[in-house]
């Protein structure tokens, strides 16, 4: 008990500091990657010029390691562009980007599984393309893809423990900080492994939350 007392207690405000900055890294990169999934889907579904762009960036976004795009943000991107990038900002961004090509293929079929009749409907009554989307079919979309979300943003939490290789002061960075001051790792490693389960399952039930509100307020049934 004294080493959980020492090594744990005594050093949460430490954790904790780490804890907040994985939480805002994780929700930026989050909802970036919503817009960006969501908007590359419909670029690929509706803008035939673009279509084949938006194929190849969501296929290099799923098919290379978060690790490379951790690397590429941080040392490459700002060679290139001549615009220095804070490893914060390269750490949202890289989670951000690899989620995107999944965001934007869940979003994809989750339109496409919206049978073209209500769009069709929608248009009778007067309502504009856009308006429909916005009304009809992005909220049926939104319920039927909440759990496949929430798993992605999982994705993004246990991705984000790589970001405290860049130096990002997170959970991760804050925890083997920790281990290498009082070697001794079973604790630390202990309370940082709850931390993280207990984020996860909070954003679990949020997720379904939300989701149950949207079923209620547009009648989607269960």
């Amino acid at each position: 008990m004294g080493n959980w007392e020492r090594l744990v207690w005594n050093q949460r405000d430490v954790l904790l500091q780490g804890l907040q900055v994985t939480i805002e890294i994780c929700a930026i990169a989050f909802a970036v990657a919503i817009v960006m999934g969501l908007g590359l889907a419909l670029i690929r579904l509706y803008v035939r010029p673009l279509r084949w762009i938006a194929g190849f960036w969501i296929e290099y976004c799923r098919a290379t390691p978060i690790f490379v795009q951790l690397m590429w943000v941080n040392y490459v991107w700002p060679e290139l562009i001549g615009w220095p990038t804070s490893f914060y900002t390269a750490g949202w961004v890289a989670l951000a980007l690899q989620s995107s090509g999944y965001l934007a293929e869940t979003f994809r079929a989750g339109i496409e599984n919206i049978g073209r009749g209500q769009r069709e409907a929608a248009a009778a009554v007067g309502m504009s393309p856009v308006l429909a989307f916005r009304r009809i079919v992005l909220p049926q979309v939104l319920v039927m893809i909440a759990p496949t979300i929430v798993t992605q943003f999982t994705v993004i939490v246990k991705s984000s423990t790589l970001v405290s290789v860049i130096t990002v002061q997170d959970l991760m960075f804050q925890s083997q900080k920790l281990v290498n001051v009082w070697y001794e790792p079973i604790e630390i490693l202990t309370a940082t492994a709850a931390l993280y389960i207990l984020f996860i399952f909070a954003v679990s039930a949020l997720g379904k939350a939300l989701a149950d509100r949207l079923r209620l307020r547009y009648g989607l049934g269960t």
